[in-house]
């Protein structure tokens, strides 16, 4: 299983992901950045042909998922890590539409906010762990690693009965023991496709066209609870709709069967 090759691709794919923002200027740094990572790419398939390799971008072997697999799905993934003035509004959107999407929360939030956790299960959302103090996982070492996932999963089954199984590494910083330490404490490790970059750009029609610009199949799509994400949801979903994609929670576009009631993959 080689870690280190997930973690130089993971790099360079967030280097290259898309943003919304112009990207003149750029141009050279990413052509070179993309030649880097076809290269690494190809390694991994020679590598194959010896009888070992590693898929760096499926989550079989630990490494992160940036992408779902359903066909004409998105899912909305929404960190919390501070405050709970908009979550009733976004909560209340998303009941109009009938959509669930997953909140990956964090252990110190939970702490401070149970009640609204509580809420967000109440209304069928999934629930996934985005680790307890926001801490850079790539920093950390096995043990830390593990301690942080797992105060966000006590926390949460405590509260709320939920046992999650999706990771979403704070910042989407993570190293070989993040990965590892994921995956032995059952779970998935979810980056995404799509930022909306809403925690510091704030306005709406730019979280809109982030949300939206160019959508394709299985879009894992990163947000934030802020007033202008809120603003942007309901033409958020209508474009989802126009254009013929269903906004399901992240387990259920990896392929995974997602119970609402308990987070559980069903058997």
């Amino acid at each position: 299983m080689n870690w280190q090759l997930v973690s130089i691709v993971d790099r360079l794919r967030r280097t290259n992901s898309y943003s919304g923002e112009d990207m003149k200027g750029k141009l050279f740094t990413h052509v070179v950045a993309n030649v880097i990572l076809v290269a690494l790419i190809a390694a991994v398939a020679a590598i194959g042909f010896v009888g070992t390799s590693t898929n760096v971008f499926s989550s079989g072997d630990g490494s992160p998922i940036y992408r779902g697999s359903g066909s004409k799905q998105v899912s909305l993934m929404m960190n919390v890590y501070w405050g709970t003035e908009y979550i009733d509004d976004i909560l209340a959107i998303f009941d109009k539409y009938g959509i669930k999407i997953t909140f990956f929360v964090g252990g110190s939030w939970v702490a401070r906010y149970p009640e609204v956790l509580c809420r967000m299960v109440a209304h069928g959302h999934e629930i996934g762990n985005h680790g307890y103090s926001h801490k850079e996982h790539s920093k950390l070492d096995y043990a830390e690693n593990v301690r942080e996932i797992n105060a966000c999963g006590k926390l949460v089954l405590e509260y709320s009965g939920v046992n999650m199984t999706l990771f979403a590494p704070p910042g989407g910083d993570f190293g070989t023991e993040t990965l590892r330490a994921a995956s032995d404490n059952g779970y998935k490790t979810v980056m995404w496709s799509r930022d909306t970059i809403d925690w510091r750009d704030k306005d709406s029609e730019t979280v809109y066209s982030r949300a939206t610009k160019n959508t394709s199949d299985g879009e894992l799509i990163l947000m934030h609870p802020t007033a202008h994400t809120r603003d942007a949801l309901d033409r958020i979903i209508a474009y989802y709709r126009e254009h013929g994609f269903s906004v399901v929670p992240v387990s259920a576009n990896i392929g995974e069967v997602w119970t609402s009631t308990n987070n559980i993959p069903a058997d």
